[in-house]
């Protein structure tokens, strides 16, 4: 339930603070003094679109504060899901327009985006005003009512869900009959580079290794010329070597260590460099041997790597690329060589899809058909009730291909006189006729609506008399299991209200301000009687005012 709303700077509203209540809330005043700028400011607390044109002349910024309590438990749920924990059950929601067009949200005091504050209005107020109406010229619309009324939602979203897996798998199956086409040039292609890529048997660090031993060989004699000085060095030339002097020191050490045991473990010590220094002997001159035995080796690393590089152009820029690339290439040509199979599959996939949905959209069109009977009694009993007593109302149903919605198209038809065809709404209802069909349908649908405030913004339009009081009194039954915020100008809807407000405009120094305070007794009186006769209240018109109280 909305408990409050201050308005800062909005239109001619400079600042006001308005305490509303459980029940029927009536907002009257004279046209233009500011009853609609109190509906824009609602749907701007609830993430609505607004202009910058809003704000208040002469002032930066504009704002407005709701309060809330004992939400419904889908905005709990929406709540808890994005962070937002409710205090004591109350919901503080506040939002801030500037002219530079940045829009301040925050609800109960944490920052939130505009989005997230649209998602939770549409489940914290319902507001109807004169242009809803008119949805009722669009047919599209009137299924909406209809599934409303049935609460078959679960079941619309195991459709939709089963329409978009059928979708999914039409596209994909039109895409690969569209691509027959070019499925034995596709095939040519893929086999090619299959066919090459397997054949370079790549392996994954390979470039890194080539190109390592392609530096070495590229200095080859360098490496050779230091590799024959080191064993040289080691062996000798037309000299005595390292390995012979260290053969040499070795057996005097040996001859030694015999005489002084003491000297044993120098004389190993000596023994195992002197077979140490051998094995590096050795292993040098295999070294260049091996240079030597393979004198073609750079030429074919440099032909594999021209290889890889070509390869790395065409299906990646490392190993792992190249074979990722081999891998979907593959997994394609086996596709496209399994076509007749694969289209044979997918075909019956599809079907069983197909008709998976057309079940559930069955399922439902049955549902919505006997849920039309249901609505068409019960919007009829509603609008008789409205003073429209001659009126039938007709919903009438087709079924075409599967859409997101089913297979349904709905439209509410209706014949205002007896004896008259229904026919589209359009053709049909004048503007009180339309406003006393919404109020009609949106009654029946209240014990499926768990929005727990509904704004009726000028419902009464071209309703005068004993209709006017009608919808009143349907008002008013409505706000006995939801609060209901009515903007009118009707004096039989007024006197009904739970609480009454006025919306009064004066000006101040050139500037106009608008007032909105909560009339008691004698002040609904005065404005009951000011609805009835105008400016100039006669004592008629406060006794006219006076007995429609009493009828309250």
């Amino acid at each position: 339930m909305l408990n409050s709303l201050f308005i800062e700077n909005i239109a001619v509203i400079e600042k006001s603070n308005i305490e509303l209540y459980s029940g029927l809330n009536v907002l009257t005043g004279e046209t233009g003094a500011g009853k609609s700028i109190v509906i824009d400011a609602i749907n701007a607390i609830l993430g609505q679109r607004t202009s910058r044109d809003i704000i208040r002349n002469g002032a930066e910024s504009a704002t407005v504060f709701a309060t809330f309590s004992d939400v419904n438990d889908i905005v709990k749920a929406k709540l808890s899901e994005n962070g937002y924990d409710l205090e004591e059950d109350e919901l503080i929601i506040s939002r801030t327009l500037s002219l530079s067009g940045k829009n301040t949200c925050r609800i109960n005091g944490r920052p939130a985006n505009v989005s997230f504050l649209r998602e939770l209005g549409l489940n914290l107020v319902n507001i109807h005003g004169q242009h809803e109406s008119y949805e009722l010229f669009s047919p599209e619309t009137h299924i909406k009512y209809i599934d409303n009324l049935a609460d078959d939602e679960k079941l619309i979203e195991e459709y939709q869900s089963a329409y978009k897996e059928y979708r999914k798998l039409k596209k994909q199956l039109n895409d690969f009959i569209k691509s027959e086409t070019n499925r034995e040039q596709r095939i040519d292609v893929l086999s090619y580079q299959v066919e090459e890529l397997e054949n370079a048997d790549i392996k994954i660090g390979e470039i890194q290794s080539l190109g390592e031993e392609r530096h070495i060989l590229m200095n080859v004699e360098k490496v050779t010329s230091a590799l024959r000085s080191a064993k040289n060095k080691f062996e000798g030339n037309n000299t005595s070597g390292v390995i012979d002097n260290l053969d040499d020191a070795v057996t005097s050490l040996g001859k030694a260590s015999d005489l002084n045991p003491q000297l044993t473990e120098l004389f190993n010590r000596a023994n195992d460099l002197y077979y140490e220094l051998q094995d590096v002997g050795n292993e040098i001159s295999n070294a260049i041997d091996e240079i030597e035995e393979n004198p073609y080796r750079l030429e074919e690393i440099e032909e594999r790597l021209d290889l890889l590089n070509k390869l790395s152009r065409k299906y990646g820029n490392t190993e792992e690329e190249m074979l990722e690339f081999l891998d979907n290439a593959n997994s394609e040509l086996q596709q496209l060589l399994k076509f007749d199979e694969n289209v044979s599959e997918l075909k019956e996939k599809c079907e069983n899809s197909r008709l998976r949905a057309k079940a559930l959209a069955d399922k439902l069109s049955e549902i919505r058909k006997n849920t039309a009977r249901d609505f068409e009694k019960k919007v009829k009993a509603e609008m008789s009730f409205l003073n429209m007593p001659g009126v039938e109302i007709i919903v009438s149903q087709t079924q075409g291909g599967l859409s997101d919605i089913g297979q349904d198209d709905m439209e509410i038809l209706i014949s205002a006189n007896p004896g008259e065809e229904p026919k589209p709404v359009a053709k049909i209802a004048s503007g009180g006729e339309l406003s006393r069909m919404m109020l009609a349908i949106k009654t029946v649908l209240a014990s499926t609506d768990l929005i727990d405030t509904l704004i009726f913004d000028e419902v009464d339009t071209g309703v005068s008399g004993s209709a006017a009081q009608k919808v009143g009194m349907k008002l008013k039954e409505v706000s006995k299991s939801r609060q209901v915020i009515c903007v009118t100008h009707q004096a039989q809807i007024a006197a009904l209200a739970d609480s009454h407000f006025l919306i009064s405009k004066n000006v101040k120094d050139n500037r106009t301000y608008t007032d909105i305070k909560l009339l008691d007794y004698n002040g609904r009186l005065s404005e009951l009687a000011r609805i009835l006769d105008g400016v100039n209240v006669t004592d008629t018109a406060l006794a006219h005012a006076e007995k429609l109280m009493d009828y309250n």
